[in-house]
Protein backbone atom coordinates (compact mmCIF):
# COMPACT_ATOMS: atom_id res chain seq x y z
CA UNK A 1 0.00 0.00 0.00
CA UNK A 2 1.42 3.25 -0.88
CA UNK A 3 2.13 5.90 1.97
CA UNK A 4 -0.50 8.83 1.72
CA UNK A 5 2.67 11.58 0.87
CA UNK A 6 3.28 9.40 -2.14
CA UNK A 7 -0.29 9.13 -3.35
CA UNK A 8 -0.84 13.03 -2.61
CA UNK A 9 2.20 13.88 -4.95
CA UNK A 10 0.95 11.48 -7.64
CA UNK A 11 -2.63 13.22 -7.95
CA UNK A 12 -0.43 16.83 -7.83
CA UNK A 13 1.31 16.04 -10.53
CA UNK A 14 -1.40 14.23 -12.22
CA UNK A 15 -3.51 17.31 -12.16
CA UNK A 16 -0.27 19.56 -13.71
CA UNK A 17 0.72 16.86 -16.19
CA UNK A 18 -3.04 18.02 -17.94
CA UNK A 19 -2.28 21.51 -18.57
CA UNK A 20 1.23 20.18 -19.46
CA UNK A 21 -0.71 18.18 -22.51
CA UNK A 22 -2.91 21.33 -22.95
CA UNK A 23 0.04 23.59 -23.56
CA UNK A 24 1.41 21.27 -25.74
CA UNK A 25 -1.29 20.70 -27.97
CA UNK A 26 -1.57 24.36 -28.07
CA UNK A 27 1.60 24.83 -29.22
CA UNK A 28 1.21 22.40 -31.72
CA UNK A 29 -1.65 23.37 -33.19
CA UNK A 30 -0.80 27.27 -33.42
CA UNK A 31 2.45 25.54 -35.14
CA UNK A 32 0.86 23.72 -37.69
CA UNK A 33 -1.74 26.25 -38.12
CA UNK A 34 1.26 28.57 -39.27
CA UNK A 35 3.33 25.90 -41.27
CA UNK A 36 -0.42 25.24 -43.34
CA UNK A 37 -0.22 28.85 -43.88
CA UNK A 38 3.10 29.03 -44.91
CA UNK A 39 2.96 26.18 -47.21
CA UNK A 40 -0.23 26.81 -48.70
CA UNK A 41 0.36 31.05 -49.60
CA UNK A 42 1.77 32.24 -52.63
CA UNK A 43 4.82 33.68 -52.73
CA UNK A 44 5.06 36.30 -55.44
CA UNK A 45 7.52 39.36 -54.72
CA UNK A 46 6.97 42.24 -56.89
CA UNK A 47 8.89 45.70 -55.86
CA UNK A 48 4.94 46.90 -55.22
CA UNK A 49 4.76 44.26 -52.54
CA UNK A 50 7.31 45.02 -51.01
CA UNK A 51 6.97 48.79 -50.57
CA UNK A 52 5.82 49.73 -47.15
CA UNK A 53 2.00 50.74 -47.36
CA UNK A 54 -0.23 52.60 -44.99
CA UNK A 55 -3.88 53.19 -45.71
CA UNK A 56 -3.21 53.50 -49.32
CA UNK A 57 -0.52 56.29 -49.41
CA UNK A 58 2.57 56.00 -50.96
CA UNK A 59 5.26 56.84 -48.05
CA UNK A 60 7.27 59.70 -49.00
CA UNK A 61 10.27 61.19 -47.10
CA UNK A 62 11.59 59.14 -43.87
CA UNK A 63 10.30 57.08 -41.55
CA UNK A 64 10.25 59.19 -37.95
CA UNK A 65 7.98 61.59 -37.22
CA UNK A 66 7.52 63.51 -34.12
CA UNK A 67 4.37 62.38 -32.24
CA UNK A 68 3.85 64.27 -28.82
CA UNK A 69 4.28 61.67 -26.16
CA UNK A 70 1.17 63.26 -23.79
CA UNK A 71 -1.35 61.59 -25.97
CA UNK A 72 0.10 58.11 -24.99
CA UNK A 73 -0.08 59.23 -21.29
CA UNK A 74 -3.38 60.26 -21.42
CA UNK A 75 -4.71 56.89 -23.34
CA UNK A 76 -2.20 55.20 -19.91
CA UNK A 77 -4.03 56.81 -17.51
CA UNK A 78 -7.25 56.12 -19.61
CA UNK A 79 -6.57 52.51 -19.87
CA UNK A 80 -5.89 52.59 -15.86
CA UNK A 81 -8.89 53.97 -14.85
CA UNK A 82 -11.16 52.04 -17.17
CA UNK A 83 -9.18 48.79 -16.04
CA UNK A 84 -10.08 49.54 -12.39
CA UNK A 85 -13.29 50.92 -12.64
CA UNK A 86 -13.92 46.70 -13.99
CA UNK A 87 -12.66 46.13 -10.68
CA UNK A 88 -15.16 47.84 -9.10
CA UNK A 89 -18.21 45.97 -10.47
CA UNK A 90 -17.10 42.58 -8.61
CA UNK A 91 -16.52 44.52 -5.49
CA UNK A 92 -20.16 45.99 -5.46
CA UNK A 93 -21.63 42.28 -5.55
CA UNK A 94 -19.26 40.88 -2.94
CA UNK A 95 -19.89 43.85 -0.61
CA UNK A 96 -23.41 42.59 -0.86
CA UNK A 97 -22.91 39.30 0.27
CA UNK A 98 -23.47 38.98 4.16
CA UNK A 99 -20.00 38.93 6.14
CA UNK A 100 -17.74 40.65 3.73
CA UNK A 101 -19.14 43.98 4.22
CA UNK A 102 -16.11 45.81 6.39
CA UNK A 103 -13.88 43.64 4.75
CA UNK A 104 -14.37 44.64 1.06
CA UNK A 105 -14.87 48.01 2.00
CA UNK A 106 -11.84 48.19 3.90
CA UNK A 107 -9.82 46.97 0.52
CA UNK A 108 -11.27 48.76 -1.61
CA UNK A 109 -10.33 52.56 0.45
CA UNK A 110 -6.96 50.90 0.09
CA UNK A 111 -7.46 50.15 -3.89
CA UNK A 112 -8.86 53.37 -4.52
CA UNK A 113 -6.28 55.17 -2.20
CA UNK A 114 -3.51 54.01 -4.39
CA UNK A 115 -5.90 55.38 -7.39
CA UNK A 116 -5.73 58.65 -5.97
CA UNK A 117 -1.77 58.51 -5.03
CA UNK A 118 -1.37 57.65 -8.78
CA UNK A 119 -3.91 60.54 -10.02
CA UNK A 120 -1.76 63.16 -7.88
CA UNK A 121 1.43 62.13 -8.96
CA UNK A 122 0.30 62.49 -12.52
CA UNK A 123 -1.46 65.74 -11.79
CA UNK A 124 2.11 67.17 -9.26
CA UNK A 125 3.87 66.00 -12.26
CA UNK A 126 1.64 68.17 -14.95
CA UNK A 127 0.65 65.45 -16.61
CA UNK A 128 -3.15 66.15 -16.71
CA UNK A 129 -2.74 69.74 -18.22
CA UNK A 130 -3.57 69.95 -21.56
CA UNK A 131 -1.44 72.39 -23.30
Amino acid sequence: MPEPTVALAADYFQSYSVVGLLAVVGVLFVAVAFGAGRLLRPVVPTPEKLLTYECGVDPVGEGWAHTQVRYYVYAFLYVIFAVDSIFLFPWATVFADPGYGATTLVEMFIFLGFLAVGLLYAYKKGVLSWT
